[in-house]
């Protein structure tokens, strides 16, 4: 078994190592390397090619203020660049065209916007070296100029648009502007990155290339249950029932080695940037519906049903528990029950003791409670069962607003902390201090997600 593993590991590295890979970067000034120094060296394509080494060739095709729609202002279906683009015979392109179109000269046409975008990718796949391609949403604009290119048009039109035509052609999308929004110290004109910025942008592209992929898994092959197809933000969401609870399971565009997964317990969609991350990355993301059941016999069942689902359609043994607010009470419960099944928890302003939640009715009714004086008396919740969770010795991290005024972290998060340590449990606390209970995340979701990955083992060559 060892010998077939290390087989496929050997196959899926070799795939990404292929010999002389042609690299083709199209864009605009960021992918030029407007603003720096040197762009033939510090450019994220340059910096790119430095990492990936004498196996790869990349090419820089970037023209600055270059757009996407045919009637931009200077669109780059008219420029050299994409002449020379569609010539270089690439293996890979990624596409990073998006910010200058949202320029008001530019707005009027963004109804366009995804037509030529569909025009452009149906140029490249059908070039003779049919390339992979993947498109990069643009990073943040920090002007204030509404006029120009303006942050509030990229959220709201143009990262729509793209990820909806990654959906339609099952096409690979990056989040750029995610990794960016925090750092606004690596855009000194507020609008093109750093050599620090474009080294972090070269980064996630080496990661995009040389991780290993299982290309051929696709788990709604193997989901026995009549589904439905729907998108989350641009990944293939299958949906169906099991024991006549909703269930989701989002896939994405490729499967990393293992096929890791991460459970969402509660408010699917809501602050999705590391799940879309971890999309990003090979992850498997799923849910499935137990409210208001509040982590009881009943949900643990239902959850139980879900995971043995799960399992046998292929996604790994253990799972990454993901639980915002009362999803806190969710996923440690199921874990105090099957601590061999958790890689991980990530718990964000999480509710971990019941005798606080507001709705006592709803709580009598899941518990089998006859008279209100019994909640205090209730020993169901996650702080009661820190023995049985820190015994699965699996690692934590809790994101925690300090001015939470719906959960007390005194009272659930911070004392929940105190108790794990306690008995030499791994935990992590990450401080909001001024934040409220909203919103939940991190706007750069990277710290949860390099915490997620180094817990399953994730490792890039």
């Amino acid at each position: 078994m060892k010998f077939i593993l290390s087989l496929f590991l050997s196959l899926c590295i070799v795939v990404q190592l292929k010999a002389n890979t042609r690299i083709t970067c199209i864009g605009a000034s960021i992918t030029y390397g407007y603003g720096l120094k040197d762009p033939s060296t510090q450019s994220y394509p340059a910096q790119l090619q430095k990492l990936l080494g004498n196996n790869y060739v990349v090419s820089n095709f970037g023209v600055s203020s270059a757009t996407m729609l045919h009637k931009g202002d200077l669109s780059y279906w008219n420029t050299q660049a994409w002449q020379q683009a569609l010539q270089s015979r690439p293996d890979v392109v990624f596409i990073d065209l998006g910010g200058n179109d949202s320029k008001l000269i530019n707005r009027v046409h963004l109804n366009e916007y995804e037509q030529d975008y569909h025009e452009m990718i149906q140029s490249l796949v059908q070039l003779p070296s049919h390339p992979r391609i993947v498109l990069l949403l643009p990073i943040p604009s920090f002007l204030t100029d509404s006029n120009q290119i303006y942050d509030k048009v990229i959220i709201d039109d143009i990262t729509p648009r793209i990820r909806r035509v990654a959906y339609d052609e099952l096409l690979e999308v990056i989040d750029m502007h995610s990794m960016f929004v925090n750092h606004k110290n690596w855009m000194p004109d507020n609008i093109h990155p750093d050599p620090q910025g474009a080294a972090m942008t070269a980064k996630r592209l080496y990661d995009v290339i040389v991780q290993p992929k299982d290309i051929s898994f696709d788990i709604f092959n193997n989901i026995k249950q009549p589904y439905k197809v729907s998108s989350f933000y641009g990944y293939s969401c299958a949906e169906f029932t099991i024991d006549g609870r909703d269930c989701k399971v989002t896939k994405p565009k490729w499967t990393a080695v293992g096929h890791p997964w991460a459970w969402r317990a509660r408010f699917w969609g809501h602050e999705p940037q590391t799940d879309i991350a971890l999309l990003e990355r090979g992850f498997h993301i799923v849910y499935c519906d137990v409210a208001e059941l509040l982590g009881n016999n009943e949900a643990i069942s239902h959850w139980n049903n879900f995971y043995k689902m799960l399992n046998n359609a292929g996604l790994g043994k253990k799972a990454v528990l993901e639980g915002m607010s009362r999803g806190g009470i969710y996923i440690y419960n199921w874990a105090a029950a099957n601590p061999d099944k958790v890689a991980c928890v990530y718990a964000d302003n999480a509710l971990l003791d019941l005798r606080f939640w507001p709705d006592t009715a709803i709580l009598k009714q899941d518990y089998h409670l006859t008279y209100t004086r019994q909640i205090s008396d209730l020993k169901a919740s996650p702080i009661d069962k820190i023995p049985q969770i820190v015994k699965g010795g699996y690692p934590m991290l809790h994101i925690s607003a300090d001015e939470d005024e719906a959960v007390d972290p005194s009272k659930n998060t911070l004392l929940f902390e105190q108790e794990v340590k306690a008995l030499n449990g791994s935990i992590t606390v990450i401080h909001k201090p001024g934040f409220k209970h909203h919103p939940h995340s991190l706007p750069n979701p990277a710290p949860i997600v390099e915490f997620i990955l180094h817990a399953t083992g994730y490792q890039i060559p």
